[in-house]
């Protein structure tokens, strides 16, 4: 009998805390996520925690286009799929803050919690996180899977969105 009553006054609390969670629409663009990221999307050197609206909106309308990739985005950028549960995902978190801040003039480095976010990760068959999509602001998108040092990010970065030679 006490097992019930503590289950149930854990799940009660689990509801609760999942219930006064932000669901995503602050008005404050200076609020950071739990991830350390911010929410706003006007931001030059930080990650930008993305949704399915900005995602259609910043980078490829799926509903419009569902056939051809077209990047509406004025920049280069990463998306990060991730999930907040996820080790690998915790690892690439800092190593995305610092290529946001690294090269703010000439990227955008989002992040798409999958868990959140499930139909852009059906769309992107993300099976396997972390996965990083790099869309050039010409050409088409390149996916990577698994938590890679920052020197493949650099690379990827410098090959895929700004069309430099690999450089050692």
């Amino acid at each position: 009998m006490n097992i019930r009553i503590l289950t149930a006054v854990l799940a009660a609390g689990i509801m609760i805390i999942g219930c006064s969670s932000s669901n995503g629409n602050s008005q404050n663009t200076d609020n950071k996520s739990a991830t350390g990221t911010t929410t706003a999307n006007t931001e030059q050197g930080k990650v930008i925690q993305m949704n399915k609206a900005m995602f259609l909106d910043k980078v490829f309308n799926y509903e419009e286009n569902p056939d051809t990739w077209v990047y509406k985005g004025d920049k280069p950028c990463i998306i990060d799929f991730y999930a907040d549960w996820c080790g690998p995902c915790k690892k690439v978190a800092p190593i995305m803050a610092e290529l946001a801040a690294e090269y703010k003039d000439d990227i955008v480095v989002y992040k798409v919690d999958t868990d959140k976010e499930k139909e852009l990760a059906q769309v992107f068959g993300i099976r396997s996180i972390p996965s990083i999509l790099f869309c050039p602001a010409e050409g088409q998108p390149q996916m990577t899977m698994g938590a890679l040092p920052k020197t493949e990010f650099n690379k990827l970065v410098q090959t895929v969105l700004l069309k430099k030679s690999a450089q050692e």
